[in-house]
């Protein structure tokens, strides 16, 4: 007989969250798996019933069930674990994958991207630099902390602005810098330009990294689960390279940080 797991649920759901969930006549639903449906308030029902609000589902006994001494799940599998192998991690909750999955080095490239942004902070104040460039970053900073949460917890994702811009305003100036800063758009990089230029750069591609990153996290065959996420990444380095601009056009100031 097929045991319907969380684990099960979580991969069938992932895309598609159905008002009722069927349960095959031949199927276990386990209690773990009959919470998280009770969490995402979607209904049970018998496979041949329509009564949404049937208590007749065959569940597995929890008195019985090995879930009870049994603490992980295998993600990929659907396999239980009592004790978490050093291999692996959590995705969320008491779920695991391999180390080396690509949603566990996504979440690296997003904890490493923060701590670039954190030490340029600390670096442009220390050097005295306009200390509103320091602020901005900083909500660059809160949009990719928001991020990492919505990725953990399966939430979506939503945000309207990036260092006082909406979509379409990063969009245009990030494409046509001359027209709002006077500055070439993606100026080739120079030791001449200074340090704190040389930062913001070093955030810049560290964003496209974590984008890449994102893209293969998130691609199942030809299509991509968290599109909410890429599409932010994409800005953020948009927002960086304005940023960059601005630094060189003295024209920061004129950023209203959210």
């Amino acid at each position: 007989m097929r045991v319907i797991t969380e684990a099960v649920l979580r991969s069938e759901l992932r895309n598609n969250r159905p008002d009722i969930y069927y349960v095959p006549a031949d199927a276990l639903l386990t209690p773990a798996g009959r919470e998280y449906l009770n969490q995402l308030k979607i209904k049970i029902s018998n496979k041949n019933k329509t009564d949404a609000d049937d208590e007749s589902v065959q569940a597995a006994p929890a008195a019985d069930s090995a879930e009870l001494s049994l603490k992980f799940v295998d993600y990929e599998s659907g396999g239980y674990f009592a004790e978490k192998p050093e291999h692996m991690t959590h995705l969320y909750g008491n779920t695991l994958v391999n180390k080396d999955h690509p949603r566990i080095l996504f979440r690296g490239k997003v904890d490493s991207l923060q701590a670039v942004i954190l030490l340029s902070q600390c670096e442009i104040i220390e050097s005295g630099a306009n200390k509103k460039l320091a602020e901005l970053l900083q909500d660059i900073l809160d949009v990719l902390r928001k991020m990492m949460r919505c990725d953990v917890m399966g939430e979506p994702f939503q945000n309207e602005y990036i260092i006082g811009l909406n979509h379409a305003q990063l969009r245009e100036r990030s494409h046509n810098p001359m027209k709002f800063y006077g500055v070439k758009q993606m100026l080739k990089p120079h030791y001449s330009l200074g340090k704190v230029y040389a930062l913001l750069n070093q955030i810049r591609t560290a964003a496209r990294e974590t984008e890449l990153s994102a893209v293969r996290a998130f691609k199942e065959g030809s299509r991509y689960t968290r599109v909410d996420i890429i599409e932010e990444l994409n800005r953020i380095s948009s927002a960086v390279h304005i940023l960059m601009c601005m630094y060189l056009a003295g024209k920061l100031g004129e950023l209203k940080n959210e």
